[in-house]
């Protein structure tokens, strides 16, 4: 327990049962703060280690791994050559699927059992576990080719048992295979299962192809010297990685998504901070008396200095400790409601488990006292400064309201926030972007001053003849010190409530714009729910259905260009046919070598491509060379994507098979009846496993997923909100609480309690207004390194400006409101003590 000095320890507690709304408010904001903080944090850290744990028990105990770039796989003779690179002891082929067991998606693996014993022990299937009933199958079944095993979490999705009849889909392929048994080394949370790799092989098609290796090395042996001698070995279409790799490729992206929650979150805090410092300045100045008696009295002007400094480190530590339980409790409720993913998408298939961080909860503790301990640093040097002889007469402003305001400081601070947000990335996050940010505020709330002298300038010039006008103008200016201090809480907050506003719903108009190009035809097929595909011979038959002018059908292929960064897609379309369009940000003037590759903006971006350059993709034996001959805009595909024609594609893989089709229909055709019309003549086994829908339809889900993906961002946008009118709140109540004494002279000189209280409206309206005004313009100009730096540099798209007029008209309206009305009531408050009480000094 911390144990004070008597005088501290007095102090403290009598400032705080004087007023303790203005404690609780900036402890509340500290707490918000770090809550989110700290569960956006343990949320995203549980979802991504619960990512990484599915990733390396799917590989086993490998030491090296050879995959396929892309779902094609490779020739299965590259596996013999495995065996021949100096250093590699034992290898094991593996053969992936993405299949719909019982209409459930699963990752199945076919897997060679004599290999994995050796190479992937955890992958080996134990029979007849589960205890059920219908019979389970003896110890001999391992070896049976008819055996599949699943995990714990396959059975529970499916609901099947060992012993029972399971109907495989892979593709448009459907077979049969008995329940053997289950994976008692795989992470709990993956559904997983595992059939043997030639049943695979053959029961689906995939006769001559791989698309992995496990490789085991040898004791002893320099892992980096056989990892060249195995990418050495590898034709165009697969690469060499191992299983921290490719968990690393999952983590990295979800990384930007995490940090930007993470720093969004971190806005309360930050906003806590500027309220600690506008209600500590405020109390400095209401205690000015005190603290020169305690100087005069023989207390050092450092313990001064000391009793601030342990007001904020107190209300930090309350503030953050009850932010970390708060936080912990948001993350469990999270995980449970939303997933580990926050809606982001990007953990799918991960079954995430809370876990505590000791190392995170020490770090936003942390950051929660630095914060509480910042903001009472410079109110209390100003309070150890000062001379006792004069604070202690001290009737009036610190500053001198005749002396013109400065500027250099702000223009600095502006000047180099605006030369930060022009500098790049590092390690691909945005991190000047945050700098920018946080110069381009503080810039902003030092100019205050000088805002509010420049705006109320004109309105003291005028004659209204309105006693409580013209005295809450006048008394505006003639404090320019306490006005600035109260002004910095409301900037801070309705700037950063205002920027992260104009960030979303530009965000949300972009990609309804984009939707809006891109959905361009009638009705549009789709088989990637389910995993079906649609060979030739169901493609002629849809082709010839009645009431349809065109059909274009495509697919979606994931190939991994380079082994540091996630799997791209390659859209494979009927470039330029109706229904398959490109919203274009850029086209090469002339043909280049190769094919055609049209790149979106993030895959542009990441790979830094321009319209003409050359790129080379890994299909086939050989690299695929092509040219750059368009970027366009895509809000879909963080990751990156390419689209190629679809006759390159067939002539260059051979592949026929597609996923999904974009249909025009004919004039005066109904949507409804050739939807009936396509199901009709689809296979049976797919009629299930295919969705048809129209734009509209397609648009609305869109949207849901956008506004799920960002449901913590409006979280975040919410209470930012609702922080920001508490600061406007506490920082007006606090101002008007400091003046006691004035408002008791003033009663004292015959003005009536409502002229006062009409006065403290008034000046709280001013402030509201003039903090509006200043909020509305940084929040403006921060918004734009949002939108412009920090969402480019974060996900590698761009996006237009979109101001939210009714929300920022109502947040500004009720911004007004609040200052005016706790003015009011604080003034009420103070004007009841009664004004001889008010102007006498009790000691």
């Amino acid at each position: 327990m911390l144990s004070l000095p008597g005088p501290w320890r007095w102090m403290l507690a009598g400032e705080w049962r004087a007023h303790p709304m203005r404690f609780v408010l900036a402890g509340l904001a500290i707490a918000v703060g770090v809550a989110l903080g700290f569960a956006v944090h343990v949320i995203n850290r549980s979802a991504a280690d619960a990512f990484g744990q599915a990733v390396r028990s799917a590989s086993g105990d490998a030491d090296l791994q050879v995959r396929a770039a892309s779902p094609l796989g490779f020739d299965e003779r590259l596996y013999p050559r495995m065996f021949q690179v100096e250093g590699v002891a034992d290898a094991s082929p593996v053969l992936s699927f993405s299949a719909g067991i019982e209409g459930k998606q699963i990752t199945l693996l076919g897997l060679d059992l004599l290999r994995v014993m050796s190479v992937t022990p955890n992958l080996i299937g134990r029979p007849g576990h589960a205890g059920a009933a219908a019979g389970p199958p003896g110890p001999d079944t391992a070896f049976d080719p008819d055996a599949l095993f699943l995990s714990s979490a396959a059975l529970a999705r499916t609901g099947l048992r060992p012993g029972q009849r399971a109907t495989v889909r892979v593709g448009a392929v459907t077979r049969s295979f008995q329940v053997a048994g289950d994976l008692p080394g795989v992470a709990a949370g993956q559904a997983l299962a595992t059939v043997d790799i030639a049943q695979a092989q053959w029961r689906f098609g995939r006769l001559g192809k791989l698309d992995r290796i496990d490789l085991k090395l040898r004791d002893g042996a320099d892992r980096g010297a056989v990892r060249a001698g195995v990418a050495a070995a590898l034709p165009a279409g697969a690469r060499v990685t191992d299983p921290e790799g490719e968990s690393r490729r999952g983590d990295s992206l979800s990384r930007a998504y995490r940090v930007n929650l993470d720093m969004l979150a971190l806005v309360a805090l930050l906003t806590g901070g500027f309220l600690v410092y506008s209600g500590q300045s405020l109390s400095v100045m209401r205690r000015l008396s005190q603290f020169a008696l305690l100087r005069t009295l023989g207390m050092r002007r450092t313990s001064i200095e000391a009793q601030l400094l342990l007001e904020g480190l107190v209300l930090g530590v309350i503030g953050s400790g009850i932010g970390l339980a708060l936080g912990y409790g948001i993350a469990a409720l999270a995980l449970r409601l939303v997933g580990g993913d926050l809606g982001g998408g990007y953990f799918g298939g991960a079954d995430p488990r809370l876990s505590f961080s000791p190392a995170a909860a020490l770090l936003f503790l942390l950051l929660g006292i630095a914060t509480a301990v910042g903001g009472s640093y410079a109110p209390a040097r100003r309070a150890g400064r000062l001379a006792p002889a004069i604070a202690i007469r001290q009737a009036g402003d610190l500053v001198d309201p005749r002396e013109r305001p400065p500027l250099r400081l702000a223009l600095a601070l502006l000047l180099l926030g605006i030369g930060a947000a022009f500098l790049p990335a590092i390690g691909r996050l945005p991190l000047f972007g945050y700098l920018a940010i946080a110069l381009v505020l503080a810039g902003g709330i030092a100019a205050m001053p000088w805002l509010a002298r420049a705006l109320l300038g004109p309105l003291a010039r005028l004659d209204t003849r309105r006693p409580p006008f013209d005295m809450a103008v006048r008394r505006l200016l003639g404090a320019p010190s306490q006005a600035s201090i109260a002004l910095s809480g409301i900037v801070a907050s309705t700037g950063l409530m205002i920027a992260m506003a104009i960030m979303v719903t530009s965000f949300r108009g972009s990609v309804e714009d984009w939707l809006d190009a891109f959905l361009s035809g009638d009705l549009y097929l789709s088989g990637a729910r389910s995993g079906a595909v649609l060979d030739p011979a169901i493609q002629a038959r849809l082709a010839t259905t009645p009431g349809i002018r065109s059909i274009g059908f495509a697919k979606q292929v994931p190939l991994a260009i380079d082994p540091n960064l996630p799997s791209l897609l390659l859209l494979v379309r009927p470039t330029g046919e109706p229904g398959i369009t490109m919203p274009l940000i850029a086209r090469a003037s002339r043909p280049g070598p190769g094919i055609a590759l049209w790149l979106s903006e993030p895959a542009a971006r990441i790979y830094r491509k321009q319209v003409g350059d050359v790129m080379a993709l890994p299909i086939g034996e050989r690299p695929v060379r092509g040219h750059v001959a368009g970027i366009w805009r895509d809000y879909a595909r963080q990751q990156g994507a390419i689209e190629i024609s679809d006759r390159d594609y067939v002539a260059l893989t051979g592949d026929r098979v597609r996923t999904e089709a974009a249909i025009t229909l004919d004039p005066g055709a109904s949507p409804g009846a050739v939807r009936a019309a396509l199901l009709a003549r689809l296979p049976e086994n797919l009629r299930g496993a295919i969705d048809i829908a129209e734009p509209g339809t397609l648009r609305v889900q869109a949207l849901q997923l956008f506004d799920r993906s960002f449901a913590i961002t409006y979280v975040l946008e919410a209470i930012a909100i609702l922080i920001g009118l508490a600061g406007v709140a506490a920082t007006s109540s606090a101002q008007t609480i400091a003046r006691l004494k004035e408002f008791g002279m003033l009663r004292h000189v015959g003005m009536r309690p409502s002229t006062v209280t009409a006065m403290l409206a008034v000046e709280g309206a001013l402030l509201g207004l003039i903090g509006l005004t200043a909020g509305a313009v940084l929040g403006l100009g921060i918004s734009q390194i949002l939108i412009h730096v920090i969402n480019p540099q974060s996900f590698n798209w761009t996006m237009r400006t979109q101001i939210p007029w009714p929300l920022l008209l109502g947040v500004g309206v009720a911004l007004i409101a609040a200052s005016a009305g706790t003015a009011m009531l604080a003034g009420r408050t103070s004007l009841s003590r009664g004004a001889i009480r008010a102007v006498s000094e009790d000691w």
